[in-house]
């Protein structure tokens, strides 16, 4: 959906989880902001993410995470033409 991503990271202990998604939110906006936005500079004050975020750790579910990742972007196009009738 439009709202939110869904992405699956193996993260090497010696990185906390925070500094990576910070660091991810952090240069895809700045990229989104220069690409889309025309902006080439000054982007203090600016958000384009949300200030939160949901961690899980995947154990022996990976398989079935994955899976549910892939098909997420099928169900939600499913969702959108439930939409259109409403």
């Amino acid at each position: 959906m439009s709202d939110y991503v869904h992405m699956m990271l193996l993260i090497p202990p010696k990185y906390a989880v925070s500094q990576v998604i910070g660091y991810i939110k952090g240069k895809s906006a700045i990229h989104l902001a220069r690409v889309y936005g025309e902006r080439k500079r000054n982007f203090v004050g600016q958000h384009f993410w949300a200030r939160g975020y949901f961690v899980s750790t995947v154990g022996r579910d990976e398989a079935m995470i994955r899976e549910y990742i892939r098909q997420q972007e099928d169900e939600d196009k499913r969702i959108d033409q439930l939409n259109l009738w409403r």
